[in-house]
């Protein structure tokens, strides 16, 4: 099979890795890059007809235990703060996928680099922007 990965993390393409779809487990037994993407041989999934019934499924994995990493699901909402004066930028809306640095998109559409990120806590984001970004 074909996949696509939306991760940096190394341990989610490793043999042996478990990931949850509506339609139960998957452990990945063999793969090997192909570009961007995976071709993964799934363990019990060995015939082409059980290959295609799982075109589409969304993989789910157990959050990691990293308390430096910026999760996704955690940064949505989150209130955006310069850090240098304390002003509020606005709140994440999204976090955009990008080869240079993943974005926060905030609520008015502005995009803030994740490397401008210098503080996190659970819903706020201190940020160390250059001026202007923002204009």
């Amino acid at each position: 099979m074909v996949v696509h990965f939306l991760t940096n993390r190394p341990e989610r393409t490793e043999v042996g890795a478990r990931f949850s779809t509506d339609g139960g487990e998957l452990v990945i037994g063999s793969l090997h890059r192909n570009g961007d993407r995976w071709v993964v041989h799934f363990e019990g999934v060995d015939t082409v007809e059980a290959a295609e019934a799982l075109r589409g499924r969304v993989l789910r994995a157990e959050a990691l235990d990293d308390p430096d990493a910026l999760w996704v699901h955690e940064l949505l909402g989150s209130q955006v703060v310069d850090a240098s004066d304390g002003r509020v930028l606005g709140r994440v809306a999204a976090v955009v996928e990008n080869p240079a640095s993943d974005l926060l998109e905030l609520e008015d559409g502005g995009l803030v680099p994740l490397r401008f990120v210098v503080a996190h806590e659970a819903g706020r984001v201190s940020v160390d922007i250059p001026a202007g970004l923002l204009d």
